[in-house]
């Protein structure tokens, strides 16, 4: 994946458009803060960084951050878009 931020805020608005309760997120630490100030700032009910245990046996388990979308009064929408604002350079 070359943008995780971008896969992040695809993830978000696509649960929020189906009306999801939660969505999950593959962890990291720079989406954890995201999802921080997204609760702070009032757009999220809240988030937990949660263990994932491995489908097979012998494999690393792995981490993902919840986050519980916020609806408004009669399930009206809180996020009603959401964007990335600038994408990465080119690395050279």
């Amino acid at each position: 994946m070359t943008d995780p931020i971008a896969d992040m805020l695809t993830r978000i608005r696509n649960a929020v458009s189906a009306r999801h309760a939660r969505v999950d997120v593959p962890a990291s630490k720079l989406k954890g803060q995201i999802a921080r100030i997204l609760q702070d700032e009032g757009y999220i009910q809240g988030f937990k960084v949660i263990d994932v245990p491995a489908k097979r046996p012998g494999k690393a388990g792995r981490q993902v951050v919840r986050l519980f979308l916020k609806y408004g009064h009669g399930a009206e929408r809180v996020i009603s878009g959401i964007e990335r604002a600038s994408r990465p350079g080119r690395r050279v």
